[in-house]
């Protein structure tokens, strides 16, 4: 094998999948190095992909090129649409998915990628000269390239712990990274210790389905792909139980054997997906915690108890199991277990997950400090997209707030940064209500489109949606219905009430009791509108309120996002800001000033005195 290569991946898993091929798809010659080639994809926890916040994220991954939202339509085994309820803002998609099925699906597609190439191997170091990486040592043989992106999830001296007893490990039977964890650590980096876990995994021919709650998908299944048509495989349920006092006893008596309880495990944890330990000890006034039975493919036996992550022993895991409605005579086929695992500062990075102390070193997934697939896979898409860029010496891509789930994350790390482990919630996001899972093409395609990861078939697809909203926008601006005796009576038959004056369709279309379906039937409306661009209509229609309000905000927004600051400012001679502030601003080196504004302890004051030396730079410049 060739020893130079554009890009370097470290890491098979969701990160640095999505890091190798959108690198490679945009014709960098790239190199993903992986432990062992069975594992690429391989789900560490729950087989699920989406969620609150993190359905958002999978779209948003879609409309730019990535691979994980056609992953799950070709894999996924119930397709679920949560919060469908409440508005679209925090509505978002969740699939369960076969994990073997996507595990494959992901392998064959790397394997099958023009430009990419997979090595395994241990990295043990990378290969620095003048703060610029240029490489990477492995335990067979070293690798040079003008790019390295380190994608690492759990493996930086990884350590498993169930019971009291613990080992090193970056997954469950598989090693730890301890020399390229004390290599960033030789190299300057702020090194943190964060802790996640998993839940046990079920024989589910002993379990008793019998009595529990089922919970169907949708029918039909929403795809999670721009890109797919349809959901053509089978679909299977999940099933609902839950925990009670017989259980919460077993784990109160032996907090004694628990790891977390025991002060062996120091780290962080996951605040939003507590172990059960934390759930009992934490919430103490309840009596019991919903548990969902996931199965984890179509092909195996194997069912996964969301909502039981636990370290405790495995006489433990098993007496707790055994007192939960259906699972009394399971049998556990893994035991659950807890991580611990380095991580590393992620306000030492740029918002294009580059690191501030080694040039062309980009970053991505666990290793800043997030958990979950999706918010890997995202920051892997975008590091491998400027890590291309750079090597294509072209302007980098970041993603803002008022763009994306992945601008908010991303800058939320970059700007915060994170003393625990990161979750994607909607409730992180300011403008949610403009950029929602169900436009993430609309927003983002064109981008895709423009770095070579959308196709112009895909690209064609999206204008023909946003054409379809806009002319049926216009057209129910100005459309006008009078109050005859036959509209009056239209109305009454889908129990609106009448209008006394002319009003617009789009007026009509406002009322909650009224769609875009039931409008065009009511009035027999003749208009060539595709089927994708109805939704939206009815959202900017319904919503156009709430709309206006976010739009004005975004404007103000981006008039600090468009002021750079210089990256080699000196703020210590800037007078007038307060040694705090400067050291601040030191230590984060804010790339714009919108950014500099949301870094904790900056004042707007502050903000006005940047701003008055920027525009003395500008008129310096001018002159």
């Amino acid at each position: 094998m060739e020893n130079y290569f554009d890009v370097i991946v470290v890491g098979g898993g969701h990160a640095g999948i999505e890091a190798c091929l959108s690198a490679s798809r945009m014709g960098c010659k790239t190199l993903l190095i992986t432990l062992s080639e069975s594992t690429i994809g391989l789900m560490s926890c729950n087989p699920a992909i989406g969620g609150i916040g993190k359905g958002q994220l999978v779209k948003e991954i879609d409309a730019l090129g990535g691979e994980m939202a056609k992953a799950t339509d070709k894999t996924g085994i119930q397709f679920r649409i949560l919060n469908r309820s409440k508005g679209p803002a925090v509505q978002s998609s969740r699939a369960q998915v076969d994990m073997n099925a996507y595990r494959q699906y992901m392998r064959n597609t790397i394997k099958s990628q023009n430009n990419l190439e997979i090595f395994e191997a241990e990295t043990e170091k990378l290969i620095i000269e003048s703060n610029i990486v240029k490489g990477v040592k492995t335990n067979k043989q070293d690798f040079f390239s003008k790019t390295v992106i380190l994608c690492p999830g759990t493996f930086l001296d990884g350590l498993i712990h169930i019971g009291l007893t613990n080992k090193p490990g970056g997954r469950i039977n598989e090693p730890s990274s301890k020399k390229i964890t004390d290599n960033l650590k030789e190299l300057g980096f702020n090194l943190l210790r964060f802790k996640t876990g998993t839940c046990p995994r079920l024989n589910k021919n002993t379990i008793d389905f019998t009595n529990l709650i089922i919970q169907e998908g949708d029918n039909p299944p929403v795809p999670f792909s721009f890109s797919t048509d349809k959901i053509i495989q089978k679909q299977v349920p999940c099933y609902i139980t839950h925990t009670n006092k017989n259980t919460h006893k077993i784990i109160r008596d032996n907090l004694n054997r628990s790891p977390l309880y025991t002060g062996i495990i120091k780290s962080t944890g996951v605040r939003y997906c507590p172990s059960i330990e934390d759930k009992i000890v934490k919430f103490a006034d309840k009596e019991q915690h919903q548990i969902f039975l996931e199965p984890v493919g179509l092909d195996t036996d194997e069912i996964y108890p969301n909502g039981l992550s636990t370290s405790l022993p495995e006489d433990v895991q098993i007496a707790m199991l055994h007192t939960i409605k259906g699972l009394e005579n399971v049998e556990v086929i893994r035991f659950g277990y807890g991580i611990e695992h380095t991580v590393v500062d992620p306000t030492q990075l740029y918002p294009t997950l580059e690191t501030k102390l080694i040039k062309n070193l980009y970053l991505a997934g666990q290793i800043n400090g997030t958990t979950g697939y999706e918010e890997a896979a995202s920051q892997g898409l975008i590091a491998g997209i400027n890590s291309a860029l750079r090597v294509q010496d072209r302007e980098p891509l970041i993603l803002d707030r008022s763009q994306s789930y992945i601008g908010v994350l991303i800058d939320d790390l970059t700007t915060k940064g994170t003393n625990e482990p990161y979750r994607m919630f909607t409730s992180r996001v300011e403008y949610r209500m403009i950029i929602r899972e169900d436009n993430a093409d609309l927003r983002l395609r064109k981008i895709g489109y423009e770095l070579g990861l959308i196709s112009k078939e895909d690209y064609t697809l999206t204008q023909e949606k946003q054409n379809g909203i806009t002319s049926g926008l216009h057209f129910l601006k100005n459309t006008v219905v009078f109050p005859t005796e036959e509209t009056n009576k239209k109305l009454k038959l889908i129990n609106s009430s009448p209008i006394r004056k002319p009003t617009t369709l789009e007026e009509l279309l406002k009322r909650p009791e009224i769609d875009f379906t039931k409008l065009k039937k009511l009035f027999e409306l003749q208009l060539n509108i595709p089927e994708q661009s109805i939704k939206q209509i009815e959202i900017e229609t319904k919503y156009s309120g709430y709309i206006k309000i976010q739009i004005s905000e975004i404007e103000k927004f981006k008039n600090l996002e468009k002021i750079k600051i210089p990256s080699d400012w000196d703020y210590l001679k800037i007078p007038g800001l307060s040694r705090e502030i400067k050291e601040k601003l030191s230590k984060y080196k804010p790339v714009t000033l919108g950014q500099a504004s949301r870094i904790s302890g900056i004042t707007p004051s502050a903000i006005s005195i940047l701003m008055m030396y920027l525009k003395r730079i500008d008129r310096k410049n001018i002159a």
